[in-house]
């Protein structure tokens, strides 16, 4: 299987890297040549000032026929209407890397969308936001990318393809050595201990991703990813060691929308089973986090 992987070179893109590669792909990544990562095989690199984000236009480097197209980093409207355009007819399978905050139940809980508390837990089919880009205004924070940051325009551009052979992902709060390994997504949530939130390892999330590339039954559909069970916040401080946290830490949400995503789709329907154990893994990068 030839395999690009668009934006695939720290934290998840790096593992998705790994993954197609264990599963025997032959994977080139497309990106800016700026960062390097330890955890890459040994694989194709092409390099260009193109792969800045948003990235809306191609090499012809990428003219080639690929069995699959991952993009890691489709951040809206214009850089998932430009990959669709380029890759259809070019690629078996394009896979773009989506986000569990289209759904109107994260409007809900960041209070940027009024209403009542959504039910849980999130289906594929659940109510998707109607207010658009989550997190304008917060440039400043995050990088310039967050003031056209919209996934759910982005799923949209690449759904329109009538012409293109489209699975997405949308994916829960990752964690992991690389990124997240302080597990402040959960140590910073203790002054809301009934509060529920879907987290997944990021090698449990690049195992879905790199499963959906070739299998079958993804074809033009749509998975949640993360973990099968979403414990509580107290439910999670109570097995993760010890550590001090100033209860003013955490954001300003509506903490009666919980946020719990349902991922049995992706179990059932393409087989896929956790390679880490979500709670084990939550304990032993805590644990060595804190020495």
């Amino acid at each position: 299987m030839k395999a690009l992987v668009i934006g695939g070179t720290r934290f998840i893109g790096a593992h998705v890297v790994r993954a197609l590669n264990d599963a025997g792909a032959e994977v080139t990544v497309f990106h800016r040549g700026k960062t390097s990562n330890p955890l890459l095989p040994n694989v194709t690199h092409i390099t260009d000032p193109l792969a800045e984000y948003p990235i809306t236009n191609f090499p012809a480097s990428l003219q080639n026929d690929w069995d699959v197209v991952v993009h890691m980093v489709a951040m809206g409207e214009a850089d998932g209407r430009a990959a669709a355009s380029y890759f259809a007819g070019r690629t078996g399978r394009f896979v773009m890397v989506s986000s569990a905050d289209v759904y109107l139940a994260y409007g809900r809980l960041t209070k940027r969308e009024p209403g009542p508390v959504e039910p849980t837990p999130l289906t594929e089919d659940s109510a998707l936001r109607a207010i658009m880009f989550p997190y304008r205004g917060y440039e400043e924070m995050l990088g310039a990318w967050a003031r056209d940051y919209e996934k759910i325009l982005a799923e949209h551009a690449v759904q329109a393809r009538s012409d293109l052979d489209w699975t997405i992902l949308r994916l829960p709060k990752v964690y992991g050595a690389e990124d997240n390994s302080d597990l402040s997504t959960v140590y910073g949530f203790s002054a809301n201990p009934g509060w529920r939130w879907t987290h997944g390892h990021v090698k449990n999330v690049a195992a879905a991703i790199s499963l959906a590339t070739r299998h079958s039954s993804a074809r033009r559909s749509i998975f949640n990813v993360g973990e099968a069970h979403t414990p509580t916040m107290g439910e999670r401080l109570a097995w993760l060691p010890k550590r001090e946290v100033s209860k003013g830490t955490a954001p300003p949400f509506e903490y009666r929308q919980q946020y719990v995503v349902e991922t049995s789709k992706v179990r059932n329907e393409l087989g896929y089973a956790d390679v880490v154990d979500e709670k084990l893994s939550m304990i032993q990068l805590a644990s060595s986090v804190l020495g």
